[in-house]
């Protein structure tokens, strides 16, 4: 057995999480049997997402039990296996727990090659996050060489790729985030062709009509709220809205109401729908090799904010809420 560390739901929180719903506890773990890998936690990853998880409400993904250990992608070194698929060393990414150690099933694992990008990306750009973009854009907005695609929450980790896989399509490109440092990474490394300030911003419509001035034809939502609003009021004839993320309203403790926007998609013609990667699930691979592709060549640029400690891991997750992250949040964990 493996003494371990597990960050634990304390309670549910109401409204925004404090550091009071997350208990951090030592426990033991038992050793590998029947194809299963003991895996030493190098990475966590958090992600907004999770907020849901914190609610006992039915949502796309299953609420975490008060009590029991919180979950979510991490990247780490086998350091015991029952199973003949990897070996001791050997480098994995899967669903694991906010703990040092995880059991994990070796049918449920990935390789991670360092000599494709460094071991915390396969959190970010060539894990979870990037295939939301790959096919929540590709797919879901379908867009054309020549169209204007506006992405909110354009500096996290997954709008951060949706617009520079855009781009690679041929596609104006305009960013919504909330600081001076992040609007100057998306133009000036990543290639946008404009990014708002949106905390800095009074008159958002009027921002996007400037930096987007033949309308909006795909808009990738992570974020909801005033932003989305403005976007819905210049989707050009055919527009398709993919809706990934409302986190905006996450810590909502009753759903606010807005500017109504069904009467908008009537002229425009336009469509709306939500995404979830699980459903491209059996696709995946196809996925990871065309991004890991596209980052070797350089063709795409990754970053991740690096939080140390697994003992910092609900402040890491509470950051996001603040926009402290740029790029890809992640918590440093093996060598605490």
């Amino acid at each position: 057995m493996y003494a371990n560390r597990q960050w634990v739901l304390a309670q549910r929180p109401a409204g925004k999480p404090d550091l009071d719903c997350f208990e951090l506890r030592e426990t033991d773990t038992d050793a590998p049997t029947d194809g299963e890998l003991l895996v030493e936690t190098r990475y966590l990853s958090v992600d907004p997402y999770m907020r849901g998880r914190m609610s006992e409400q039915e949502s796309y993904a299953e609420p975490w039990a008060v009590g029991e250990p919180l979950e979510g992608g991490i990247v780490g070194e086998v350091v015991e296996t029952d199973s003949d698929a990897y070996d001791i060393g050997d480098l994995v990414t899967g669903q694991g727990t906010w703990g040092e150690y995880s059991l994990l099933d070796a049918a449920d694992v990935a390789p991670v090659d360092p000599s494709v990008a460094p071991p915390e990306a396969y959190l970010g750009i060539l894990g979870m996050p990037g295939r939301t973009a790959y096919f929540g854009l590709l797919e879901v907005g379908d867009p054309a060489p020549g169209d204007t695609v506006v992405v909110s929450g354009a500096a996290g980790a997954v709008g951060s790729v949706v617009g520079q896989i855009a781009k690679l399509n041929g596609c104006h490109v305009v960013g919504f985030a909330g600081t001076d440092e992040k609007t100057r990474w998306l133009t000036e490394d990543l290639g946008f062709d404009a990014a708002i300030n949106y905390k800095t911003t009074d008159d958002y419509q009027a921002a996007l009509a400037d930096a987007a001035p033949d309308g909006v034809d795909v808009y990738y939502d992570n974020v909801g709220g005033p932003i989305t609003d403005a976007v819905f009021t210049q989707l050009n004839l055919d527009a398709t809205v993919a809706v990934c993320g409302q986190i905006a309203h996450y810590n909502a403790e009753s759903m606010p109401t807005g500017p109504r926007k069904l009467p908008q998609l009537i002229a425009p013609r336009a469509t709306v729908q939500g995404l979830l990667v699980g459903d491209f699930a059996t696709r995946f691979e196809v996925a990871t090799e065309q991004l890991s592709e596209w980052v070797a060549d350089g063709k795409l640029t990754h970053r991740e904010s690096i939080v140390e400690g697994l003992s910092n891991a609900p402040e890491a997750f509470l950051g996001l809420f603040a926009g402290d992250n740029i790029g890809k949040q992640v918590v440093q964990v093996a060598g605490e």
